[in-house]
């Protein structure tokens, strides 16, 4: 192995911009004349307390602890060693490294692996002229074009072509000092078994270089552009340099946009993964024609926390996303890999691709599809009622069956309550009648979407609304512009919950009791314990403790604790999110029931969710950074 010396260490460190480096990971801003602050990129926070010194390009995180240099901050968020992230660095910014090592063995060995990537460089460089300026290549040139593939698109891919010669690549690289054997152990020539003529692995295909994450050339993946020609796709053999099934395609180029966004888009082919660059989507990689490893998966979730898989829509392509979700099942807990699915549609012939959908229907589509991307669980559900037999009582149990290892492991959380809603509506059976059949989740005697205990016998659902109306109380003023934009009729399930809202919407926020008559005892009892629920939030005395309520999905982190006041700011915040909240159910409801009528016009109410939802995902946003302020 090399070793490199001080000397090389620190012209590194000094042609370093700390500051460049670190945003690829988390936004900074300037706190000082030496100091800039950000959200740690290591553990999840609210409120920065990540710091770094720009001059001796240093940082510490006060939350969690982690501190270093420069090398040190690559080495842990590209998971290389020092070695990986000085020549990282060193290839970056322009500085020429000197190696260092009295072992004869090593420096041979790192001496060839320069000279094989050297090669493969040259090769590239001349399939990439070779595509553009050969008449031989203008078939080939005319195939990526009509693709919607562009020039500029193209050249930064550095994607190239193989002349039909048999010796092309054999004689230039012989004229250029390479031997034979350093052709073979690049993967570049082949051998006739009979003849023993050494002859170019590649001929008159279409070359898509692979590159390893500092842009350097491991091998080839090359496509066929005449019909029996051998296989499609033929990627370079596997040797020192190149693995299959190690890398991921274009993740050079994708590095620095997936570290800005936390997101990797993972797509199956090649000229997908361009398609996606060309629409702006710069964190696209692809699988180099392999289907997805664990190796792969760890690359993905090196380049960020959230893997999106944007695999084509076809019955392959559905399973690739199953294999992955195992791989990640099996991934290090600690690394907290957000697994997504981009739901690709359908064509005429099949399922679409992302280059197949973006020619079909523009940037946008994969940009909105992508935008759209549902958790992997999710999927997984709908996969399951998509193919199960709804007609007959087996076919449901039989769904239930396979979806209760699923349901069965997660905690109570809203990602639990909003699958369960969806497998009540698609199934036609009420939340209560699945969890009697679902098995018990682990450390919980309750069942998925049965009543937990210390609410009553309260459904999750029914405890949301609850928790919205004590949050209303406790803020009349703003909790009065969030009932005046529902109905409750639509928007609570429960009857004494619904006649509760309408109660309240009358002008009783301020007096919630008043009016009730001495005959609905019910009612007088739930807008007592609203009250005192209200009293814990608004920082009042409630006469006793009060239960905390339920937050709505992804807003448990603006909650606070039990009976911590809330700032009118942050209430009005949590209130819009939980009345979206509402909005959303109410809209799954709607969606549920039209499926079943014989003219259902879905669309329609599947647009409003969508806007809906991104309405929730920029009120949930803000109630995080209210929150962060609140905390400052």
């Amino acid at each position: 192995m090399a070793l490199y010396g001080n000397e090389s260490r620190d012209r590194v460190r000094d042609a370093v911009d700390f500051i460049e480096v670190v945003s690829a990971k988390t936004e900074l801003r300037a706190a000082g004349p030496n100091r800039y602050v950000g959200l740690c990129p290591f553990h999840e926070e609210r409120t920065p307390s990540f710091g770094i010194d720009p001059v001796q390009k240093l940082y510490h995180c006060f939350g969690c602890g982690a501190s270093g240099d420069v090398f040190t901050f690559i080495s842990e968020t590209e998971s290389v060693d020092f070695k990986g992230a000085l020549e990282l660095l060193a290839d970056r910014y322009g500085v020429k490294l000197a190696p260092q090592t009295t072992d004869p063995q090593a420096l041979a060995k790192m001496r060839k692996r320069e000279r094989l990537l050297e090669l493969l460089e040259r090769t590239a460089s001349y399939y990439e002229r070779y595509l553009w300026d050969s008449t031989e290549a203008a078939r080939a040139r005319s195939y990526l074009l009509g693709r919607g593939l562009s020039e500029d698109a193209l050249k930064a891919f550095r994607v190239g072509y193989a002349p039909s010669a048999w010796d092309r690549v054999l004689l230039a690289s012989r004229r250029g000092g390479f031997s034979e054997r350093e052709l073979s152990e690049a993967g570049l020539v082949a051998r006739n078994a009979r003849s023993g003529q050494v002859y170019d692995r590649f001929r008159e295909r279409i070359m898509f270089p692979l590159a390893d994450l500092r842009g350097r050339v491991l091998g080839f993946g090359a496509r066929a552009m005449r019909d029996q020609q051998g296989p499609k796709y033929l990627n370079s053999a596997d040797n020192d340099l190149y693995h299959k099934g190690r890398h991921l395609y274009g993740a050079h180029l994708a590095r620095a946009d997936a570290g800005r966004t936390g997101e990797v888009v993972v797509c199956e082919g090649y000229t997908d993964v361009i398609a996606c660059h060309q629409a702006g989507l710069g964190n696209a990689v692809g699988l180099m024609g392999t289907a997805m490893t664990a190796a792969q998966l760890t690359e993905a979730a090196r380049l960020a926390p959230r893997v999106l898989l944007a695999l084509d829509a076809d019955a392959a392509g559905q399973e690739a996303v199953l294999r992955a979700a195992r791989l990640a099942s099996r991934q290090d807990s600690e690394r907290k890999l957000d697994l997504r699915v981009v739901r690709l549609p359908s064509g005429p012939d099949g399922g679409l691709d992302p280059a197949e959908l973006i020619a079909r229907d523009g940037p946008e589509a994969i940009r909105r599809a992508v935008a759209e991307s549902v958790p992997f669980l999710r999927f997984g559900v709908e996969q399951v009622l998509a193919r199960g037999d709804h007609a007959s009582a087996e076919g449901r149990e039989r769904m239930l069956r396979e979806l209760r290892p699923v349901l069965g492991e997660l905690p109570d959380s809203p990602m639990l309550m909003e699958l369960v809603q969806l497998v009540a509506g698609r199934l036609q059976l009420r939340e209560s009648e699945i969890a009697a059949i679902l098995a018990a989740r682990p450390g919980s005697g309750a069942r998925p979407g049965a009543p937990r205990s210390g609410g009553g016998g309260i459904s999750r659902r029914e405890q949301s609304e609850r928790s919205f109306l004590a949050l209303c109380i406790a803020f009349p003023r703003e909790g009065a512009t969030a009932l005046g934009q529902m109905d409750p009729q639509q928007h609570f399930t429960s009857d004494l919950v619904r006649r509760a809202a309408v109660h309240l919407a009358s002008g009783r926020l301020t007096d919630p009791t008043a009016g009730v008559g001495d005959d609905d005892r019910q009612l007088a009892a739930l807008l007592a314990a609203l009250v005192a629920q209200a009293g814990a939030l608004a920082g009042a005395p409630a006469g006793g403790a009060a239960e905390t309520p339920l937050p709505a999905e992804g807003a448990a982190e603006t909650a606070g604790v039990a009976g911590a006041p809330l700032r009118s700011e942050e209430a009005a915040a949590q209130i819009e999110v939980q009345r979206l909240q509402l909005e959303l159910a109410r809209l799954e409801r709607a969606i549920m029931a039209a499926r079943s009528e014989p003219d259902a016009q879905v669309s329609e109410v599947a647009v409003q969710r969508a806007q809906i939802k991104r309405d929730f995902d920029a009120a949930q946003q803000h109630a995080l950074e209210v929150a962060g302020n609140t905390t400052t």
